[in-house]
């Protein structure tokens, strides 16, 4: 099957960190190659925004053919002229609005297909349910990265909704050999863009509520930890305190503030640890982090907090799931004993289950008529 598609996200708006642009470039990229046509919609993140301030990103995505940057009245600063862009939405089999950043009444009307995919499981869904928003109204599918929204503590709001896993382009994702005495690693925020939701009597949090929990285990393990940390300075006391534990902080906008840095940091890695947010925790949806599907192509064993995803991935090999800090302990000693096997199975993991080889051609036939 092949098509023209557009993909609309927010990549523009977090310019310096190159794993967010990942997110997006994989599904552009991988319906590319899959002989897609694909126009990435995004919006300027300000007025004064000129494109060679994010060149790499605009290339990564498809330079001015392959990608649409509208300013605030919807009028087209980069690529294709506002009108071109109406004619492709008109004719496209396909617009995959990624947590419904395009909010442009008209672009969303032409539209044939709405898709919207959600990335962050459970907020949207909260914010629907208590009445403070609605970002899923005007489309016609729902797709997300939660293996088993049934079931599980993320309302449904209703939707039916279909299940991929975070897909990962491997043609961009080669596997190289570990550097020497390579940190186990991380690229995470402390806090990200969302506040914490209290829904249903219970309170879901953020990431830093699940990290504190675990901040013993640089002692516990005697392997150096190492995450590139998007932290405020607001937030120096724990700072302080993950240094104390022995934790190593890098600041992301360094080591991985553009693609190729981001890929770079991914391939310079023993392995991943992945902490989850609280709320992916709590609410067992089965969520599965894009960082993990690019350590895991790159060949890199992931270590992971479990959300639920185990009873959908295979883990043991290349994947070690945990959900104690006794258990991530064991998990990270796993790799030592037996860290070759683990690479490889990481690898085919990635091959098996995340590649966009797999994974859109499922979603395209689940949601293109």
């Amino acid at each position: 099957m092949t098509g023209t598609a557009l993909v609309a996200g927010s990549v523009l708006q977090r310019g310096g960190f190159g794993g967010h642009a990942w997110v997006f470039a994989q599904y552009v990229r991988g319906l590319r190659a899959l002989g897609w046509r694909v126009v990435f919609v995004d919006r300027e993140p300000d007025p004064s925004w000129r494109p060679d301030r994010d060149q790499v990103v605009l290339e990564l995505l498809g330079g001015p053919e392959g990608v649409a940057v509208l300013d605030r009245s919807g009028a087209s600063v980069y690529g294709p002229s506002r009108s071109a862009l109406l004619a492709t939405a008109r004719e496209a089999d396909l617009l995959l609005n990624v947590m419904g950043f395009l909010d442009d009444a008209e672009l969303l009307e032409v539209s044939r297909r709405r898709v919207f995919l959600d990335i962050d499981p459970g907020f949207g869904q909260m914010w629907r349910d208590l009445g403070l928003a609605d970002v899923f109204a005007g489309h016609d599918r729902y797709v997300t990265v939660a293996t088993s929204i049934e079931g599980s503590g993320v309302p449904t709001c209703g939707l039916e909704w279909r299940s991929i896993l975070p897909p990962v382009n491997l043609a961009d994702w080669p596997v190289a050999a570990p550097a020497p005495n390579a940190p186990v690693t991380s690229v995470a925020s402390w806090r990200g863009p969302f506040e914490p939701i209290e829904h249903g009597g219970t309170t879901y949090g953020l990431r830093v509520h699940e990290l504190r929990r675990f901040i013993g285990l640089p002692e516990a393990t005697g392997v150096r930890l190492e995450l590139a940390l998007d932290i405020d300075p607001a937030d120096d006391v724990d700072r302080t305190a993950l240094l104390a534990a022995g934790w190593s902080l890098a600041d992301p906008r360094v080591v991985a503030g553009t693609p190729g840095a981001y890929r770079d940091y991914v391939a310079a890695s023993r392995a991943e640890l992945m902490i989850a947010k609280h709320l992916y925790v709590a609410t067992r949806a089965g969520w599965f982090s894009d960082r993990s599907s690019c350590y895991l192509a790159s060949g890199r064993p992931v270590v992971a907090q479990d959300t639920g995803f185990a009873a959908v991935l295979p883990c043991g090999e290349g994947l070690l799931a945990f959900d104690t800090p006794a258990s991530a302990a064991a998990a990270i000693d796993d790799l030592g004993a037996r860290y070759g096997e683990h690479c490889e199975a990481a690898r085919s993991l990635a091959e098996s289950r995340l590649s966009t080889d797999v994974v859109l051609p499922r979603l395209l036939a689940d949601v293109v008529p």
